[in-house]
């Protein structure tokens, strides 16, 4: 997939994380009231790459994950629901749930934002097995997409590749950690948060950005 607009693209917010990231699921309130704050920025999302290709159980790290929730459930108020912690047939490969986020993308980019947030939710609330087409597809129907299109899409190599375009732009960014939150003015860019903020802390930091800009 062409990324281009990266550079060429101006004042734009860039979100860069993972749909199977919980941090990124507690932050998703967050993003949405930054989002809603500031309709003069087109919203770009860049899927990172948390756990792609994985093969790891989800019970192997149930415990690890369990006390991770619960933390992020304190400070966010999202809701978990902790029954797939112990689904023997959960793997932690991220890379469905990124391509599918990007399959919607190719199909109507305007819906991204919200599909990336209901695969979180399948996930996190529901304990929806994201790894699989099904999952994806219930939440394509949800928003009025043509799951025969989003099917054919998901297993082509285009979207694929277009996946893994996504987890190479996000390291050649130089994201170290998820959601992390980017700015992009005129030809500069501006990370304004790398890790879990609150709005009003984007906010302030986006503003204080903006005095820094106005002043030159």
């Amino acid at each position: 997939m062409n990324l281009d607009w990266i550079q060429e693209e101006e004042n734009s917010v860039i979100y860069v994380g993972d749909t199977m990231c919980s941090w990124c699921y507690g932050f998703a309130p967050e993003m949405d009231q930054f989002i809603k704050l500031h309709p003069e920025l087109k919203v770009r999302l860049v899927q990172g790459g948390l756990r792609p290709f994985g093969t790891e159980k989800i019970t192997e790290m149930a415990d690890f994950l369990r006390k991770h929730w619960i933390e992020i459930n304190e400070r966010t108020g999202q809701s978990f629901s902790y029954d797939i912690l112990e689904d023997p047939d959960i793997l932690l490969d991220t890379e469905p749930a990124s391509r599918a986020v990007v399959v919607v993308r190719m199909m109507d980019k305007t819906k991204e934002w919200e599909f990336f947030k209901k695969v979180q939710t399948a996930f996190y609330k529901e304990n929806k097995d994201t790894t699989k087409l099904a999952t994806h597809l219930e939440i394509a129907t949800e928003l009025g997409l043509d799951t025969a299109k989003f099917s054919e899409l998901f297993e082509t190599d285009e979207a694929k590749h277009a996946t893994k375009s996504d987890f190479q732009l996000s390291s050649e960014m130089g994201v170290k950690g998820f959601p992390s939150v980017v700015v992009k003015l005129g030809k500069e860019f501006f990370m304004i948060s790398n890790g879990f903020r609150e709005v009003k802390d984007l906010e302030e930091v986006y503003q204080n950005v903006l005095k820094e800009v106005a002043s030159r």
